[in-house]
C-alpha cells in the first residue's frame, strides 16, 4: 500500500509543506500540503519537480580518503585525528567549519556546540552569510536580537506591499502567489517593486522604481525625512519605545531632492509618488531580500527600512512591518542555534560574558569561544594565508558560490586538510577534499527547518538511506566522540538534539531573549516525529501560538527600546569596469543545481548560462541576440549567452549564479565578483561588481543532443543540461576541429563501428551529424559559423522517439520538425511543458488573457510562476499584430 509522508520543501526560505507519496514499486510523487500554513497546498515549479530529482546519478555513496573508498571508522578516525593534532599544535583558531542553510537545525546545533564549546573557537560560518547576514545585523542593531517581527499573513493583510531587492515571482514563488491572490481579491492593494531590473515580479506592480544599484539607503533616508515633514510619524511610539530618532532624522534631512535623484537615479515624480504612498497607507509591509542584503551597505539598507517602520509605529501589527525574505530553507534555523561566526546558540551574543557563561554551563563544556570567529570571506582568506590549516565543509560549494571563487579554489588546493560532506561525488569543491563523507539528501534525512516567518517544520525521511550515506549530525557526533567528548555528544537521534536545543533556548530565559521554544524541550521521540508546523516563541506550555513582535515595544536591548540607526550614504566601489554586474537566481534552478539540474523539466526553461544586457549596450559592443559574451573583472572571467532585453538598465548586466564546472566551461559567475563585504555583517556585495564585457567570437558554434552524458568536452565554450531521454549541449570553438566525427565519438561515447548520417553545406559552413544504434538516436550535432538556429525542443524530443525507418534518420539532419512533430519552442511553463509556440498558437486562436491561455494550454495553472512571462508574450504578440 502506498505510504504518504508530510515533510518540507528543501529549496527557499518559504518553507512549503510537501506530501511525498511512495508507491509499492518505489515510485515517488509529491504534492503541496494543503494543511501547511506556509503554502496551503501551493508549490512552485521546483517543488513540484522534487520527485524527478531523487536518483543516485553522481551520488557519493561511501567515505573516501584521497579518492580511495574506505570504511566509516577509518575516515572518521582520520578526521578526528587531524583536527585534534592541528588544534594541539596551532590552537583552536587554526581549524574551521563551513556549513550551510541546506542542513537541518539539528545538524547545525551539534556542529556549533562542537566548535564553540569544545574546540573553543567561533570559526564556524555558513553559506547563509552570503544571503541574510545583513538582515541579521540590521535586526540586532535595531531590535537587540535577530527577530523577524511579522508573518506571511501580514503580506496578505497589507494595503501597501513594498518589495525591495526581491524578484519574488522567481525567488519566492509561493509568497508571490499569495500576494497576487490577495491583490486580485482586493484590487485596492498597492504593490511597489524597487529593483534596477524590470523583473517578472513587476507584473503585479503598481509602481516600479528602477533604482540605481545601491541607491536603497538614500531612498529610505529620503522617505524618513519626508514622513517627518509630512507629520506622519508616531511620536508616542517613538518616545515610549525607541532611542536615536533625532540623529537618524538629522542625517536623513541633510539630503536634498537633487541628492536623492542623483543617488537613486529616480525622477522627482516617482520619488514623490512612493513617499506619498507610504505616508498615506498605515498597513504597509516592506519585504526585502538579496538586493538589499548582498551589498557593501546591506546592513545600513536594512536599518534604513526599519527606521521608517519604527518612526510610524508600523511594526508588529497585522499587515505592518519590515519583513526579511530568507533565501535558504534553514538559514533561520542556523541563526537560532548560533550557526554564524558572530553569534552564540539560542540568539545569545558571543560578545556578552554572561551569555557565554550561560551557554558554557548548560553544555558543561571545557571552554567557550570568547570572540567572534571568521566570517565566510575572511575564513577562506585565512585558509589561503595558512592561518586555518584544517577545514570541514558541509552541504555547500564555496568554489562556485563565494566571491573571487578562483581564489577560494586555490586556497583549498593548498590547505593541509580539507573534509567535505556532500551528497554528490564530483563538485568544484569536492575535488579539493582529502576526505569525502557521504551525506543524506532530501527524503532521506530527518529533522527540522525554520522558514522566514519563524515557523519550525519537520523534514521527514521517506526513502531508505543509499549506500553508506549518513546524517550530517551523526558525522559530527562521531568525530566529537573520537576527539574525547563522548559524554556531551551522546545523542541517539535527531529528536534528542532538538530537545537539547529547545532546553537551551529556555535556560535562564526570563523573557529578555526572543528565541524560546522551551515548551518543546521535553518532547518524546513520538511527539517529535508527529510535530506540526509552529511559530516561535513557544515558551513553557504556551505551544501552538502564532505571534508577532514589537507592537507594544518590548525590544531586546537592555532598556527594552529599539534603536534608530543614523545611516549614511554608501561609498561607491573604486574598481574599474564599464558595467555593474548584478547576480541572482532564475525561476527553475536552485544554488549550484545539485538537485534541480537532475530534472529535465526544470532545465527546459533556461538551459544555458546567460547575461542580460540592454539593447543599447549590446549594439555599442556589436553583440547580437544569442551571441556569446565574455564578462571579465580583475578577479576572473565568464563566458555567457547574451540575452538582449530592455528589462535591464543601460550600464548594468545581470547573470545567474547556478552554473558550475560540471555544467559549463566558464560560467562560475562568482569568479568575477570582488570579495568586498559589508563592514558590519560580513556579507559579500554580490550585486555590485564592476566588469567589462566584450563579444566572444568563435569559428564554429554547435548544438547537440545525446543519449549518454558527454565527458571530457573539448570546446572553448560549452554548457550542458539534462533533457528528456538524455542531454543537451551548447558549444563554441575558437578553432576548427580537424575531424568532427572523431570528436563526436570521443565526447558522446560512440562505438567506432557506428557511422554517422551527415549533411554538409560547405558554402555556408554548416555540418550536421546523427549517430544511431538501430532505432535509438545516440547523438545529433548541428555545427555552423554563427550561433546555431535550430528547433531545440524538437531536437531534444528525438532522443525519446524510435527511428527505425531510414527515411526518418535521414530527415532528422534537416534540422526542423516535420508536420507530425511540431516544435513547442522555448519552454515557458515548466510545470506543464508548454512552449512559446504553444502560447503563440493559442493567441492566434483568440486567447488574449493569461486565464484564457491557461484554459487552452494549461500554462500557468499549476504554480503560476510563469504567468508574468505569458502576459509578456501576449502583450508582445498583440503589439506586433497592431503594427
Amino acid at each position: 500500500m502506498a505510504a504518504e509522508t508530510r515533510t518540507t520543501c528543501p529549496y527557499c526560505g518559504v518553507g512549503c509543506g510537501v506530501i511525498a507519496k511512495v508507491e509499492d514499486d518505489g515510485h515517488v510523487s509529491v504534492r503541496g500540503d494543503p494543511d501547511h500554513p506556509a503554502n496551503f497546498g501551493r508549490l512552485c515549479s521546483k517543488g513540484s519537480a522534487l520527485a524527478e530529482t531523487l536518483d543516485f546519478d553522481g551520488r557519493l555513496l561511501a567515505p573516501q580518503i584521497a579518492g580511495e573508498t574506505v570504511e566509516w571508522d577509518r575516515a572518521l578516525d582520520l578526521v578526528a585525528q587531524r583536527f585534534s593534532e592541528t588544534i594541539a599544535e596551532h590552537g583552536p583558531d587554526s581549524v574551521a567549519f563551513y556549513v550551510s542553510g541546506q542542513i537541518l537545525t539539528e545538524d547545525y546545533y551539534i556542529a556549533n556546540k562542537l566548535m564553540k564549546g569544545f574546540v573553543g573557537s567561533a570559526n564556524i560560518d555558513t553559506n547563509s552569510r552570503l544571503c541574510m547576514s545583513s538582515s541579521v545585523a540590521g535586526h540586532r542593531r535595531a531590535f537587540g536580537a535577530d527577530t523577524v517581527p511579522g508573518t506571511y499573513e501580514d503580506i496578505e493583510l497589507a494595503d501597501l506591499v513594498i518589495l525591495a531587492g526581491s524578484n519574488l515571482a522567481w525567488c519566492h514563488p509561493v509568497i508571490y502567489q499569495r500576494l497576487a491572490a490577495a491583490k486580485q481579491a482586493r484590487p485596492s492593494m498597492k504593490v511597489v517593486v524597487i529593483d534596477p531590473r524590470r523583473t517578472m515580479t513587476c507584473d503585479i506592480a503598481d509602481l516600479h522604481l528602477a533604482i540605481r544599484p545601491d541607491g536603497d539607503v538614500a531612498l529610505f533616508m529620503g522617505l524618513l525625512a519626508h514622513l517627518v515633514k509630512a507629520g506622519r510619524i508616531d511620536e508616542n511610539y517613538i518616545g515610549a519605545h525607541t532611542l536615536g530618532f533625532a540623529d537618524a532624522f538629522d542625517k536623513a534631512s541633510a539630503l536634498t531632492l537633487a541628492d536623492l535623484m542623483e543617488a537613486t537615479g529616480l525622477p522627482a515624480m516617482q520619488l514623490r509618488d512612493f513617499f506619498r504612498l507610504f505616508e498615506t497607507t498605515e498597513k504597509t509591509v516592506t519585504c526585502y531580500s538579496q538586493g538589499v542584503n548582498q551589498s557593501q551597505s546591506g546592513t545600513d539598507k536594512v536599518n534604513a527600512i526599519i527606521n521608517c517602520h519604527l518612526a510610524t509605529g508600523r511594526i508588529g501589527r497585522p499587515g505592518m512591518g519590515p519583513f526579511s525574505l530568507t533565501g535558504q530553507p534553514n538559514a533561520m534555523g542556523g541563526r537560532e542555534v548560533g550557526g554564524l561566526a558572530n553569534m552564540l546558540a539560542a540568539h545569545m551574543d558571543i560578545e556578552n560574558p554572561a551569555h557565554r557563561d550561560r551557554v558554557q554551563r548548560f553544555w558543561a563544556s571545557p571552554r567557550i569561544a570568547e570572540k567572534s570567529g571568521l566570517k565566510a570571506v575572511d575564513m577562506f582568506r585565512a585558509v589561503s594565508d595558512g592561518r586555518i590549516k584544517a577545514i570541514w565543509i558541509m552541504a555547500t560549494n564555496p568554489v562556485v558560490s563565494l566571491p573571487q571563487a578562483d581564489g577560494v579554489a586555490a586556497a583549498l588546493a593548498a590547505c593541509p586538510f580539507v573534509v567535505v560532506s556532500d551528497i554528490m561525488a564530483e563538485t568544484d569543491t569536492t575535488k579539493h577534499a582529502h576526505v569525502l563523507l557521504p551525506s543524506l539528501g532530501w527524503g532521506e534525512k530527518d529533522g527540522t527547518v525554520t522558514n522566514s516567518e519563524r515557523r519550525i517544520s519537520r523534514q521527514r525521511a521517506f526513502l531508505t538511506a543509499p549506500g553508506e550515506a549518513r546524517a550530517d549530525w551523526w558525522q559530527f557526533r562521531e568525530v566529537a566522540r573520537r576527539m574525547g567528548y563522548a559524554n556531551a555528544f551522546g545523542f541517539a537521534d535527531a529528536g534528542a538534539i532538538f530537545a537539547e536545543h529547545a532546553a537551551l533556548s529556555a535556560f535562564e530565559n526570563d523573557g529578555t531573549r526572543d528565541f524560546d521554544i522551551g515548551g518543546m524541550s521535553g518532547l518524546s521521540i513520538e511527539t517529535y516525529d508527529a510535530l506540526l508546523p509552529m511559530q516561535w516563541p513557544q515558551p513553557g506550555s504556551e505551544t501552538g501560538k502564532d505571534t508577532r513582535f514589537f507592537a507594544q515595544g518590548r525590544f531586546y536591548h537592555g532598556d527594552g527600546k529599539a534603536r534608530f540607526i543614523a545611516v549614511g550614504m554608501p561609498a561607491q566601489p573604486g574598481e574599474a569596469g564599464r558595467f555593474t554586474l548584478n547576480t541572482g537566481r532564475v525561476r527553475d534552478h536552485w544554488h549550484t543545481m545539485t538537485r534541480t539540474g537532475k530534472s529535465a523539466r526544470l532545465s527546459a526553461h533556461i538551459a544555458e548560462p546567460y547575461v542580460e544586457i540592454h539593447p543599447a549596450d549590446a549594439a555599442a559592443l556589436d553583440i547580437g541576440p544569442a551571441d556569446l559574451v565574455e564578462v571579465e573583472s580583475q578577479h576572473g572571467r565568464a563566458v555567457l549567452r547574451a540575452l538582449v532585453t530592455r528589462r535591464q538598465a543601460v550600464g548594468s548586466l545581470f547573470a545567474p549564479i547556478h552554473w558550475t564546472g560540471q555544467s559549463a566551461s566558464h560560467a562560475r559567475v562568482s569568479t568575477v565578483i570582488a570579495a568586498r563585504t559589508d563592514p558590519v555583517s560580513g556579507q559579500p556585495a554580490s550585486k555590485m561588481a564592476r566588469v567589462v564585457a566584450r563579444p566572444f567570437r568563435a569559428q564554429h558554434y554547435g548544438f547537440a543532443v545525446c543519449f549518454e552524458k558527454p565527458t571530457d568536452i573539448e570546446a572553448d565554450y560549452w554548457a550542458l543540461a539534462k533533457a528528456d531521454g538524455g542531454w543537451r549541449l551548447e558549444l563554441a570553438f575558437a578553432k576548427p576541429v580537424e575531424d568532427w566525427t572523431d570528436w563526436c565519438r570521443k565526447t558522446f561515447h560512440i562505438a567506432p563501428d557506428i557511422e554517422p548520417i551527415a549533411y554538409h553545406d560547405g558554402a555556408n559552413g554548416r555540418l550536421r551529424l546523427a549517430f544511431f544504434n538501430k532505432g535509438q538516436l545516440l547523438a545529433l550535432i548541428f555545427l555552423a559559423k554563427e550561433p546555431v538556429e535550430v528547433a531545440r525542443h524538437w531536437a531534444v524530443s528525438q532522443l525519446a522517439r524510435p527511428h527505425d525507418d531510414r527515411r526518418q534518420r535521414l530527415a532528422i539532419t534537416a534540422g526542423r520538425p516535420d508536420a507530425g512533430a511540431p516544435d513547442k519552442g522555448a519552454i515557458v511553463c515548466s510545470c506543464m511543458s508548454v512552449g512559446v509556440h504553444d502560447i503563440l498558437g493559442a493567441i492566434g486562436r483568440g486567447c488574449t488573457s493569461v486565464e484564457a491561455i491557461g484554459k487552452e494550454t494549461s500554462a500557468g495553472t499549476n504554480c503560476g510562476s510563469c504567468r508574468a512571462e505569458i502576459r509578456e508574450i501576449i502583450d508582445g504578440s498583440l503589439a506586433a499584430a497592431a503594427e
